[in-house]
């Protein structure tokens, strides 16, 4: 058999591995390892498999990604998803959707320091989502807030799903955190301005709250706010100005989180050996899926595929733009059935070398498709954080949050669109950067 069509059949292994639930590393090991194993000899394949793993494992850049999810699970066991959430409903709660919107500000917020979605999700599941219910938000805007806020997880930094981009295409993880801020941020906008204009149209999906924080207790809560701000500052204005490394600063933000967390007087010492037990569980998980992915990925270098489809696009004549779409269409299929983490490592090594041909930005298009991993958490037939919610309250129909999140969904379609017509959203603060 010709390497091409060996690397058709890995493919489709490892695709039925998946549909079978094996676990996505493993997979992706196996697959790699026998078609390496077949192109060359099995010594050969022993050898990559004996190297791969310790060199990947020991690598420097990889070490940015346990400080991270440390900083963000220090953070969500001292309690902070509730102190944000409550400092920004003090500012907003008081306007017609206003809760819902503090929802989506704590979320982006929230997601400044964890870097992770489903935590977002899950901690703005079981603090706001009873608020919103409590003064009487109908339950489709109110889950489908929470569903759609935690998006923002890997998308604001710090990000994983950004960091392993980097990792796995060799471009700057600093330009690649630093490139999610204004995205970020317009995804928050948007989604408040798609709440605003929902209860404009229909103002029984949030009744008024009678009651106004004063500015005595507006001040007040900002104690909580300033400093996650003072975190997040130190941390990406860290990177953005050269002081820090990727992986000093996530050391850094860790170590400040453990500090804020015991300040706030809510980390106690079952939720410190909590927080450290998931670190190292999420961190292990992640280490196996790009181990995995790493021996894949040198199984299909030798089948010649990235490169001949790369030719064969472009040999096509065809708009990029058309070809772009496809691929964003490829991500939003994608992302309905699988997780971002697993989606990235399988696709980046034939769709990068696909982008880069085509003469888009590496660091744009890792944002825009992590904004299209975004809309795939929230889009049936799975919509992964759509049942985070729903395992939050029970008894909300999943029916009732997908069809709340299509005015949301709507909004982050328009923040793709924006980043395709104006990729500087994305490039802009990362040209400062040096190299």
């Amino acid at each position: 058999m010709s390497p091409e069509l060996v690397g058709i059949i890995g493919i489709a292994a490892l695709l039925v591995l998946l549909a079978l639930r094996m676990s996505v590393g493993l997979s992706m090991l196996l697959v790699g390892l026998v078609g390496y194993c077949y192109l060359t000899n099995v010594q050969a394949g022993l050898t990559k498999l004996g190297v791969d793993p310790y060199a990947t494992a020991s690598s420097y850049s990889l070490s940015v990604v346990p400080v991270f999810i440390l900083m963000g699970m220090f953070l969500s066991y001292g309690g902070l998803g509730r102190d944000l959430y409550e400092a920004v409903d003090a500012w907003l709660g008081h306007l017609r959707g206003g809760m819902a919107m503090a929802t989506i500000g704590a979320c982006a917020a929230f997601a400044a320091v964890s870097g992770s979605t489903t935590a977002t999700a899950a901690t703005m599941a079981t603090v706001a989502l009873p608020e919103m219910r409590r003064h009487r938000y109908k339950d489709s805007l109110a889950a489908a807030c929470v569903a759609a806020g935690g998006t923002l997880g890997i998308l604001i930094p710090p990000s994983v799903i950004l960091v392993l981009y980097g990792i796995l295409t060799l471009e700057p993880i600093g330009k690649l955190l630093i490139a999610g801020i204004l995205p970020g941020l317009l995804q928050a906008f948007l989604f408040m301005l798609a709440i605003y204009l929902q209860v404009r149209r229909n103002p029984g999906l949030a009744p008024l709250r009678p009651q106004t924080a004063s500015f005595r207790e507006r001040m007040r809560s900002l104690r909580v706010v300033w400093p996650v701000l003072a975190l997040f500052l130190l941390v990406m204005g860290g990177i953005y100005l050269g002081v820090f490394t990727p992986t000093e600063a996530g050391g850094v933000g860790a170590f400040g989180a453990l500090i804020f967390a015991l300040i706030a007087g809510h980390l106690r010492w079952r939720s410190f050996v909590d927080a450290l037990d998931q670190t190292a569980r999420t961190t292990a998980m992640i280490f196996l899926i790009v181990i995995g992915a790493i021996v894949f990925g040198h199984f299909l270098a030798i089948t010649k595929i990235p490169m001949e489809l790369t030719d064969y696009i472009a040999a096509l004549g065809v708009s990029r733009y058309l070809i772009l779409a496809a691929i964003l269409l490829l991500y939003l299929a994608l992302g309905c059935f699988m997780e971002g983490i697993a989606i990235l490592v399988l696709t980046m090594p034939i769709i990068y070398p696909v982008i880069i041909n085509l003469g888009f930005s590496g660091v744009w298009f890792g944002v825009i498709m992590v904004i299209m991993l975004n809309i795939g958490l929230v889009t049936p037939p799975v919509g992964l954080n759509v049942y985070i919610t729903a395992g939050a309250v029970r008894d909300i129909p999943l029916e009732v949050i997908f069809r709340g999140v299509i005015p949301l969904w709507l909004a982050m379609i328009a923040c793709a669109a924006l980043l395709v017509a104006f990729p500087q959203i994305a490039t802009f603060l990362p040209s400062f950067m040096g190299k």
